[in-house]
């Protein structure tokens, strides 16, 4: 092939262009085609040609189907609910690992499990996937990429890396599979009634809780992007930090989460810590709301009209706050010290709801101490908000 004269060198000099030819050269030679090379090239993902070949796939959908049973259309479908691009049955797209996974979904298949719970299933996978993916390949490059590297150095530096640690992930992904389905299990309810109907029912009477950063948009005109990712990034771990064995944390989307719980309690004292947590980390102020009422849970996701509430009362609450709706401050009257918030017009809820603010009790704030404790707490919450406000 010539580089130069297909534009691969243009503007390239001294061991910079050496080192070009030098991958370029072993690239061809490893069967990538002038075509591909020129759109990496412009794409500025040359160094990641070799990766990319160590994670490519080797096999058909109909070679999969051929060795595995299952019919390469199913195939050829997960790939698409997984988030992947389409592929048709015979684009050599598929790994050993998607054989085996063929395999797997064969076995679910003979054990009972419906196509369509297969689906849904991959599709979360998929969404949860993409996330892991992204988040490993920052980390990967961080951690493996020096000063001064080379196209050269990097790309045969990433590929041998990849060969050597990428296996040692599946026993990470099960290990943490395993841990929250562990984890489902202990929070899950059989009904009498589920069990002589031989379903799950839908909605059910949940609390749910939604947290978010006061002025967050404002702060991301303020500093730098990676300043801003380091403060959803705690976020996040704080998030988490707030989920107990009672609480779980259903998701995390930028400057917000989402909490859950079928004990109403335990939700706004994971909401009280959240904020608490965010305080002491130096994170801009929170706001939370909670509600109980009914939501539907689907997809490892929660839908219904008690998310819409909580969703709604989040918006309004104050700086530092935790504002939940009356039905939640019946179901827990001596558990958190209740004022009452007056009455709002919450988007899309129609009649005025009744909100009140929760703080902890006296006693739990200062172990016993006296009313100056609890009244301090409060003067010094007031000021946080007046700051956060302004």
């Amino acid at each position: 092939m010539d580089f130069a004269a297909a534009g691969l060198l243009d503007g390239l000099e001294g061991d910079e262009r050496a080192a070009r030819v030098e991958l370029l050269e072993r690239l061809a030679a490893d069967g990538f085609t002038l075509q591909q090379l020129k759109g990496a090239v412009a794409e500025q993902r040359l160094a990641l040609l070799p990766l990319e070949r160590v994670l490519g796939g080797q096999y058909t959908a109909v070679e999969i189907a051929q060795r595995t049973g299952v019919p390469a259309e199913l195939l050829v479908r997960i790939r698409r609910l997984l988030g992947l691009p389409a592929s048709g049955p015979e684009d050599r797209v598929f790994t050993e690992e998607d054989a085996a996974a063929a395999e797997s979904t064969r076995m679910f298949l003979e054990a009972g499990l419906g196509e369509d719970a297969i689906a849904e299933i991959t599709r979360v996978l998929g969404e949860a996937m993409s996330r892991v993916a992204a988040s490993s390949m920052a980390g990967f490059a961080d951690a493996f990429l020096q000063p001064g590297d080379s196209e050269q150095d990097v790309a045969w530096r990433f590929a041998e890396l990849a060969e050597q640690l990428v296996p040692a992930v599946s026993p990470v992904l099960l290990s943490a599979y395993k841990g929250h389905l562990r984890e489902n299990v202990q929070r899950g309810v059989l009904s009498r009634a589920e069990l002589e109907a031989g379903h799950i029912v839908g909605e059910q009477e949940t609390a749910v809780c939604f947290a978010d950063m006061v002025g967050f948009t404002t702060l991301g005109a303020e500093i730098e992007a990676e300043e801003l990712g380091g403060v959803v990034g705690r976020f996040g771990e704080l998030a988490s930090d707030a989920a107990s064995s009672q609480v779980r944390l259903v998701k995390t989307i930028g400057d917000a989460a989402m909490l859950t719980s079928r004990e109403p309690e335990p939700l706004v004292g994971a909401a009280l810590s959240l904020l608490e947590a965010a305080e002491e980390a130096d994170l801009p102020s929170l706001r939370a709301g909670v509600a109980l009422g009914s939501a539907l849970a689907r997809a490892g996701d929660l839908y219904g009209h008690a998310v819409n509430l909580a969703s709604r009362v989040t918006a309004i609450a104050r700086p530092g706050s935790v504002l939940c709706t009356k039905e939640l401050r019946d179901a827990a009257p001596d558990a958190y010290d209740w004022s009452f918030a007056g009455r709002h017009r919450l988007k899309g809820i129609g009649d005025s709801v009744p909100l009140y603010r929760a703080r902890r009790l006296a006693a739990a704030i200062a172990d016993g101490g006296s009313g100056e404790d609890e009244r301090s707490s409060r003067q010094k919450a007031s000021r946080r908000r007046r700051r956060a406000a302004s």
